[in-house]
């Protein structure tokens, strides 16, 4: 899976905020920040994960977090996901896969018998310098808020 460590520096990267303005990940030093990788907008375990995000997002906010979601999925496709779900933070939508790689989780993934090549779910927990503090590559969609909150008791 991915090829980052914590303890290393993450990654750098930039993205489109919830304001409409470019941001990247250097910008939010002195905030922890949530960089969840999801394979697909609008399917099943995706969604369900993303929502556990937005319903427990007020508890992840007074915690110090700042989230953001990584997929191949295009900006229209995104919107149309953040719509449908109200999903109150940022989706980068990685189709050159730059984010992606970068992280290390795109790669050959099994699914009823079937071997193919996409994004694991996997979320990197980002410090306030821009550490990598924790990975979770065995993300719970249905309790992935709890999954986190549980290292920050």
């Amino acid at each position: 899976m991915t090829h980052l460590k914590v303890g290393e520096k993450a990654p750098n990267f930039t993205f489109i905020g919830n304001d409409g303005k470019q941001k990247s990940l250097a910008d939010l030093r002195g905030k922890k920040v949530i960089l969840y990788f999801y394979p697909k907008d609008m399917t099943p375990g995706c969604t369900v994960q993303s929502c556990n995000l937005r319903d427990n997002y007020q508890a992840l906010l007074k915690k110090g977090f700042e989230v953001i979601g990584v997929s191949a999925d295009t900006e229209k496709r995104h919107e149309k996901f953040k719509s449908a779900f109200g999903l109150p933070f940022p989706l980068i939508a990685d189709t050159e896969k730059e984010v992606i790689n970068a992280y290390g989780v795109w790669g050959e993934k099994k699914f009823m018998g079937r071997t193919f090549d996409g994004i694991h779910r996997v979320t990197f927990i980002i410090d306030k310098n821009g550490i990598i503090e924790r990975i979770f590559d065995k993300v719970d969609t249905s309790t992935h808020t709890e999954q986190i909150l549980e290292t920050y008791k």
